[in-house]
């Protein structure tokens, strides 16, 4: 198991280094000037080329992303243009608003949509089969902004059950709990179909494998054969999905934060990119890029924890 874990470990080092690469040069092709945006608009040109030479900004881009990648070794990701704060002081205000508002959404979402996907697949051709998988595909029809803004009009406005602005508190708390529940409702909307699916597919897959039909065979219950033996094979591709899904609830994030005001790391990245703040539009690119390659480690050990044949590989 550490042995699997170090090597997914070492192979994330290029991945990341392929981001931050990526990330660097498309900052470069953006028509701002970061010198003039931090000069002010009423700065005269000797003002601003004083300040590209203090940014570094006047050396070539190889030397600009060698100087970079050196300062975040050192953990320094920069100043903000804008506002003058450290990248690292507003990054970590808001990365724990974000990690509230993913587990707020992946905590019904995920039991949900395999519950879904479960029923669906042990009662194959019923009516709840056809009732989940047409959920299922209007549900992944469904954009993001669409199903938050309906949730804010129903639910906050027409209705007025649910603030649909701002963060109200920690999540633990009830405040806390009340303001995160539209933005969960819409981020977590989106992601039970591809799970439901997924978990009837691999489900049928599993239920017509010899090894259920031979646990029939010695009188075994259908729950024990259901829980035991199918869903517990189902789940490696379950899995696999979550993890992919997950990578991309980052990106729905982004959308979620900026409709409903959260104060997390999509929003930052929203105003960052909008206002020319390069590094601190830099910096939530990697933050943004380490959740998705954390994500995928951990789907990876959890593939070795569900079937003990990849131990070997």
């Amino acid at each position: 198991m550490l042995r699997h874990t170090l090597q997914r470990l070492l192979l994330s080092v290029p991945v990341l280094f392929g981001v931050l690469l990526i990330g660097f040069l498309l900052m470069q092709v953006v028509p701002t000037d970061p010198a003039t945006v931090r000069a002010g608009p009423s700065a005269t040109a000797e003002i601003v080329a004083e300040i590209r030479r203090d940014l570094g900004l006047d050396e070539p881009i190889y030397v600009q992303f060698g100087i970079y990648i050196w300062r975040l070794l050192h953990g320094d990701l920069g100043v903000s243009i804008i506002n003058n704060v450290p990248v690292t002081q507003e990054l970590g205000a808001t990365i724990g608003p974000t990690l509230e508002l993913m587990f707020a959404s992946l905590f019904w979402s995920i039991p949900l949509g395999i519950f879904l996907g479960t029923v669906a697949g042990y009662w194959r051709g019923s009516l709840l089969d056809r009732v989940v998988t047409a959920l299922s595909v209007a549900g992944g029809s469904v954009p993001v902004f669409f199903l938050g803004l309906m949730l804010i009009w129903f639910l906050g406005f027409q209705w007025q059950l649910l603030p649909f602005t701002g963060r109200g508190g920690p999540l633990w708390t009830l405040e806390g709990w009340q303001s995160v529940a539209l933005p969960a409702l819409t981020l977590g909307g989106v992601f039970i179909a591809p799970v439901a699916r997924m978990t009837r597919t691999a489900l049928l897959d599993v239920l017509g494998a010899e090894h259920v039909r031979t646990a029939r065979a010695k009188g075994l219950g259908e729950t024990a054969i259901l829980l035991r033996h199918g869903l517990r094979n189902a789940l490696i591709p379950v899995v696999t999905l979550i993890g992919l899904q997950i990578g991309f609830l980052l990106g729905g994030a982004v959308v979620t934060e900026t409709v409903f005001s959260w104060p997390g790391v999509g929003r930052l990245a929203v105003g960052a990119i909008l206002s020319s703040d390069f590094p601190m539009a830099q910096g939530t690119i990697i933050v943004l890029s380490l959740g998705f390659i954390l994500v995928n480690l951990v789907v990876d050990v959890l593939y070795v924890t569900l079937d003990p044949r990849l131990r070997a590989a």
